[in-house]
């Protein structure tokens, strides 16, 4: 250990005995005051401000700064991204993009809203603006994604099963809104750590029927874990009832969720990757990343 170590740990050590920090500072000669950690000392012993004081890179201010910088870059991203979106025109929601593809990237890669699938900025109608061609999406899926005359929502809201049940569950529902009064809405059971749904069990199946892709393929086992790092991001969820709805009037969606021999397969998740109050942009079981922007609260 050098002498100007040793001489410095000393002065340290004597700040005990010195109620002066006037005092302190003088007794501090010149060619030891660069030694001087970087943590201000006069903050341990009283209020007043020290001009010694250097930024400390853990204090509030600093992460205030921090976070106003990377809002300031998660806007500009946004910005690029709705352009990057309304450039490919109204007739490519389903177009692979390039230029998409690394906004988004770039956009999961930073900072947002914490525990997005429990997050209040979650619940609410959003309007699907872009997805990827997957190849594993089901045909049904890629149909209705690629129709862009008529616009999709995904609402996620949370009520009771019926007027007798005192216990809120969690609804996510796909709606192709055909017009004022037609639509095609499918809903599903939801389940979420605020909103817990114990009999979603986990998938088991990757869906194929027969070898062929009817309703999807799905990511399974180790391949369809939630990623760690990303705490309360999933949500779990299972199509349970499907309309078509044309004033007032109900005709069934055409696949039998209920059944039995189709429940592993109607089964499924989207991992919330970022997440702001105008923003989501998801990645499902199936492979296929959604992004989508808050539309008004229902």
């Amino acid at each position: 250990m050098s002498t100007k170590t040793v001489l410095l740990y000393c002065m340290i050590l004597s700040l005990s005995f010195i109620s002066s920090l006037e005092a302190l500072q003088n007794l501090i000669p010149k060619q030891f005051k660069d030694l001087l950690p970087t943590t201000t000392i006069n903050n341990i012993l009283s209020d007043e401000t020290n001009p010694l004081t250097f930024p400390n890179p853990f204090s509030a201010s600093n992460n205030n700064n921090s976070n106003k910088k990377a809002g300031t870059i998660a806007a500009k991203l946004e910005t690029d991204l709705l352009q990057s979106i309304r450039d490919l025109g109204s007739d490519n929601r389903l177009a692979n993009s390039d230029t998409i593809d690394s906004l988004v990237a770039q956009l999961e890669a930073i900072p947002s809203i914490p525990r997005p699938a429990v997050a209040p900025q979650v619940y609410g109608r959003w309007r699907l603006l872009h997805t990827t061609n997957a190849n594993t999406a089901s045909p049904i899926q890629r149909k209705a994604v690629s129709s862009s005359n008529f616009p999709i929502f995904q609402d996620i809201v949370v009520r009771r099963p019926n007027d007798d049940d005192d216990d809120k569950c969690l609804i996510v529902s796909q709606v192709v809104q055909f017009s004022d009064t037609a639509q095609l809405k499918v809903d599903a059971l939801a389940s979420t750590s605020a909103y817990p749904l114990p009999e979603l069990t986990e998938r088991k199946g990757d869906g194929k029927i027969v070898g062929l892709n009817l309703l999807g393929v799905s990511l399974v086992g180790d391949e369809a874990q939630e990623d760690p790092n990303r705490p309360d991001s999933r949500i779990n969820f299972v199509f349970d009832e499907g309309n078509f709805e044309f004033q007032g009037r109900k005709i069934p969606y055409p696949v039998p969720f209920r059944l039995p021999l189709l429940r592993d397969a109607v089964k499924g998740w989207i991992d919330i990757t970022y997440l702001s109050d105008n923003i989501r942009i998801s990645r499902g079981n199936k492979g296929t990343t959604f992004i989508l922007q808050k539309e008004e609260e229902l």
